[in-house]
């Protein structure tokens, strides 16, 4: 089974509506007049980081993950819950390290002892606006915050754009109740301007030179296709100027034979990463 028809097979279970038929990042639960957004994501020794990882860069990319997907919903963290191979003091520093800086409490979780290491984190978010990756409109403008490809020209090196990216919790807060619809990108740009163009659908139009790469990029393409740099992308109405640095990359339009066009072309076959 692909990653695709895993989650497929998944949509035949009994879902809750605040699943969103498993077409978004997070679920959102309301109480009272509040909205409650929960997510989950998994990291893997030999998939998203080196084995020999520093165990605080693994803790602190385990949590900022999933802090980037409340970021996409504009919402503020409440906690986390850790699912965590066992380790040393070195992991639990790195912990310590990405709850402060980002004032996130621990709520609990779970240990176990295998190899090679897997870790889970589940965050809890509270928000008042909750925009999905399904509201983009034809006409729409798309945009994304900060850079993109520092993750994969630090990957070789195990830099700190890849182990220890920014969530953008308070660019996502700003933009909730403005955007049509917003996600964080993890698995690429490209992909995921796919994804969001498929369940809004429409077709996303995408211009590789309008991207705002990182300084040291040299394969522009490779890197909009790479993914790990937990940036926001977001369609916005005509004319609207978002309250945070962000870069117009391209604009949505009516669905065509193709969600996404790079440069008015069809794009590559792989747009970014997909499990397998």
């Amino acid at each position: 089974m692909t990653e695709a028809e895993f989650i497929a097979a998944l949509r035949t279970l009994p879902l809750h509506p605040g699943a969103h038929d498993l077409r978004d990042d997070a679920a959102t639960l309301t109480i009272g007049g509040e909205t409650l957004v929960l997510t989950h994501d998994s990291i893997a020794e030999g998939v998203h980081y080196k084995p020999g990882t520093d165990p605080a860069d693994v803790a602190w990319k385990l949590v900022a993950v999933n802090l980037s997907d409340l970021a996409a919903k504009g919402a503020e963290p409440i906690g986390v819950l850790i699912g965590a191979t066992l380790s040393d003091h070195r992991f639990i520093h790195g912990l310590r390290e990405v709850l402060e800086t980002y004032s996130v409490p621990l709520l609990g979780g779970d240990t176990i002892a295998v190899t090679p290491a897997v870790f889970g984190c589940t965050a809890i978010g509270r928000a008042s606006h909750v925009p999905r990756r399904t509201g983009a409109r034809p006409g729409d403008a798309l945009w994304v915050t900060g850079q993109i490809g520092a993750a994969y020209r630090d990957f070789a090196s195990n830099g700190p754009a890849y182990l220890r990216p920014t969530p953008r919790l308070a660019e996502g807060r700003a933009l909730a109740p403005h955007v049509t619809a917003m996600m964080d990108v993890s698995d690429g740009l490209l992909l995921d301007a796919r994804r969001m163009a498929e369940a809004s659908h429409c077709t996303a139009e995408i211009s590789l030179a309008a991207i705002p790469f990182a300084p040291g990029t040299t394969d522009r393409l490779a890197a909009a296709s790479w993914g790990d740099d937990y940036e926001l992308l977001f369609a916005a109405p005509p004319g609207f100027m978002p309250p945070v640095p962000a870069t117009r990359i391209g604009t949505c339009t009516t669905a065509g034979a193709l969600p996404l066009l790079v440069d008015g072309a069809a794009p590559p076959a792989r747009l970014g990463y997909e499990h397998r």
